[in-house]
């Protein structure tokens, strides 16, 4: 008996090595407080990588196809219920994350005898000025961080993604455009992709959009938007002016 707590736990190390392995082959996501709203980019194969989940939220991941429309549709759920039962202002992400999603990855991660959800992700929620937008790192086992810096990346290795986020810190300007923006996290996705150094990287003197043929999706949490709903999809020619 005195055994079964250290197997638990070599099992939980194996899970967490098996699910850090099946995410290797994932691209990035971002996320960046912008003074138009909250934008977020992927780039995929063809699968979505960036979701509306409610009137101010949005979602971008990378993972298994399949474990990424679970938390997807477990997220709308939760804010629907808590929509319905309380108001649409009421539904928050900080009560999303912390008594619905956290909760439904680390029961997911800690049950050994059920297949693992290999996602990561980033939540957001704009706000009515960027100072009260809200963006939460989210990792495979439910654990989590609110990120209070306005850029958030998502990627298979931890110190890559702090390059990453710390690169476009500094590259991206307050009264950049939407299209400057994005071209400079197109710019850290092909950096990370071929996993070189970020002091190396010089921002690019033009639009980035060559993406190995892969396809870009883009979407603008709108906080000038008119009505509950700010989610909408940002037109790829952005990217290109």
């Amino acid at each position: 008996m005195t055994e079964e707590p250290y197997r638990w736990l070599e099992a939980i190390g194996n899970r967490r090595e098996y699910i850090r392995d099946q995410l290797k082959g994932g691209t990035p996501v971002f996320a960046l407080s912008r003074p138009e709203g909250i934008l977020l980019v992927g780039v995929g194969q063809g699968a979505s990588k960036v979701f509306e989940i409610y009137d101010r939220h949005g979602f971008a991941a990378l993972g298994h196809p399949v474990d990424i429309e679970k938390i997807r549709q477990a997220a709308i759920e939760a804010a629907h219920m808590e929509g319905f039962n309380r108001s649409a202002r009421d539904v928050t992400l900080r009560r999303l994350i912390g008594f619905a999603l956290s909760t439904t990855l680390k029961n997911a991660f800690e049950q050994i005898y059920s297949p693992p959800i290999i996602v990561e992700s980033i939540f957001a929620e704009v706000g009515d000025a960027p100072e009260e937008d809200v963006i939460v790192r989210v990792h495979f086992d439910g654990n989590h961080r609110y990120e209070s810096n306005g850029i958030v990346v998502a990627h298979t290795d931890s110190k890559q993604e702090e390059e990453a986020a710390g690169w476009l810190r500094q590259q991206i300007k307050q009264n950049d455009s939407l299209s400057r923006a994005g071209s400079l996290c197109l710019a850290a996705w092909r950096h990370l992709i071929d996993g070189k150094p970020f002091a190396e990287l010089q921002p690019p003197s033009d639009a980035v959009n060559k993406v190995n043929g892969k396809i870009v999706e883009a979407a603008l949490l709108d906080r000038k938007l008119p009505g509950p709903v700010h989610y909408r999809p940002v037109d790829l020619a952005k990217f290109n002016n």
